[in-house]
């Protein structure tokens, strides 16, 4: 486990202890404690540990097949063994890879070397070693590898925080389902709404994209080379490789790719990356309304004893947290976007362009989960005043131009909005006006009395039920 150790971040490997003063990027360094979570599943300690994982689980497969019948099926103790190579993964392990990695210069074949180390030399072992990475190109193994890491960290770092987020909004738009609300469309005075609805939207958007972004498949391809089974045929032309490649990918829990060339395309990595952004998008989005309404105090935030607003101005309490998630999301998209972008394209059947890349995916999980853990901590701290949000509201009875205009429709009063846009634009309307120009108006006396009854903070529409449904 790579884990913080006070002012330092232990990366796991010797001689690599770092300040988290010195640290080169803030997930390692200001923000360390709150990625700790991501370490184990995409530092370079994960990335070796599913490594040994596909290598060892390939092997075990191949086990098992009766077509391969040089391997056989491996004694109990030897399976034992196997399993702990998986399930016991060290730090200590991780260290040893690295330093055959320091002659091999090839981190997978290092991967290799460090089962066949483990193995030993006793009289089963042999032919497990000759059967290690069977057929396989490096990109057999990393493929998987990210397969794994990327299908972990959506199940166990990311949607866990995102339904806590999306169940603490819903908690807030049904406790505020009714709170009149003045709109802001292009920052002008709107229509009503309700606090509730506002927040709703916000709940029905994220709970669309989260859906996206789970149902996202996660593909791996185990074919060789270029993507042929050239080598699996030439050794067991008889063995149905398909279906054993395919079987084997599928036992790791992903998809099997079956046409690919020497690298799994990596369409699917961009499917992932880009409803990422789509979810992170809709973040920013509430981010910025939360922090405009923070402004027109519409919230009021909970301080935090000892804590400083301003360097300079000591009233001021800052909406820091919509602010540090606002920035990571746009960092994590920067991120997502190049990924998506460049991971499917590769000269012929491959080049290595991909590799530096994809040891970027915790870089963008690491925003991620920062800006999640920031619109938390910011949600958790909103006060709503509702006296602010009322006499706001309650003053703009411009906006009840629209209901008396569309009434007019119903019983045929002729050219209703361009006689209420006379009476209402740029110009203070009170409700004396309105008042005054629905009694000229030839209406059933019981639409005169609804409408002279409404008030602004009454004209809501059904917001209120479609807050309290979400």
């Amino acid at each position: 486990m790579i884990r913080a150790l006070g002012a330092q971040v232990y990366t796991g490997f010797p001689n690599m202890k770092v300040s988290t003063l010195r640290a080169l990027a803030p997930a390692d360094g200001r923000y360390a404690d709150k990625v700790d979570g991501l370490r184990d599943l995409f530092s370079e300690y994960g990335l070796i540990r599913y490594r040994v994982l596909v290598e060892v689980r390939w092997l075990q497969w191949l086990s098992d097949q009766p077509e391969i019948a040089e391997l056989g099926p491996p004694s109990s103790v030897m399976k034992d063994v196997l399993n702990h190579l998986v399930d016991d993964f060290s730090l200590d392990d991780a260290e040893r890879i690295k330093t055959i990695e320091a002659t091999t210069n090839h981190d997978v074949k290092a991967v290799e070397y460090f089962i066949r180390e483990k193995l030993g030399g006793g009289p089963e072992t042999s032919v497990l070693k000759d059967f290690l990475h069977f057929a396989c190109t490096s990109e057999d193994i990393n493929n998987l590898s990210y397969a794994l890491m990327l299908r972990a960290a959506r199940r166990e770092a990311l949607i866990p925080v995102m339904r806590e987020l999306r169940h603490n909004l819903r908690g807030l738009a049904r406790d505020y389902a009714g709170t009149a609300m003045l709109s802001r469309t292009h920052g002008q005075t709107a229509s009503p709404t309700t606090l509730g609805k506002e927040l709703a939207n916000v709940v029905a958007r994220l709970t669309r994209a989260e859906k996206q972004f789970s149902a996202v498949p996660i593909l791996g391809k185990f074919n060789g080379a270029v993507g042929n089974y050239n080598a699996h045929a030439v050794a067991y032309p008889d063995a149905d490789w398909r279906a054993l490649s395919h079987g084997f990918v599928e036992s790791l829990g992903v998809e099997p790719n079956p046409y690919t060339t020497q690298i799994e395309p990596h369409d699917w990595t961009a499917e992932y990356c880009h409803a990422l952004m789509r979810y992170n998008t809709v973040l920013i989005d509430f981010a910025r309304d939360t922090w405009s309404y923070i402004s027109l105090g519409y919230f009021r935030q909970k301080v935090a004893e000892g804590e400083v607003g301003s360097s300079t101005m000591p009233h001021k309490v800052n909406p820091i947290d919509f602010e540090n998630a606002e920035g990571n999301l746009g960092m994590a998209n920067a991120l997502l976007g190049h990924f998506a972008e460049k991971l499917p394209i590769s000269r012929w059947q491959r080049d290595l362009t991909d590799s530096t890349v994809q040891r970027n995916f915790g870089v963008a999980a690491g925003y991620i989960v920062i800006a999640l853990k920031s619109l938390l901590k910011g949600v958790g701290k909103l006060q709503v005043d509702e006296a602010a949000i009322h006499a706001d509201v309650s003053a703009a009875w411009e906006v009840l131009a629209e209901a008396v205009q569309t009434v007019m429709r119903r019983y045929g009063i002729p050219e209703p909005y361009e006689k209420l846009k006379a009476l209402t634009r740029g110009r203070a309307v009170t409700r004396e006006i309105l008042v005054e120009f629905i009694g000229t108006l030839d209406i059933p006396e019981q639409e005169r009395s609804r409408l002279l009854d409404l008030r602004p903070e009454h004209y809501i529409g059904l917001a209120g039920e479609q807050a309290a449904d979400i």
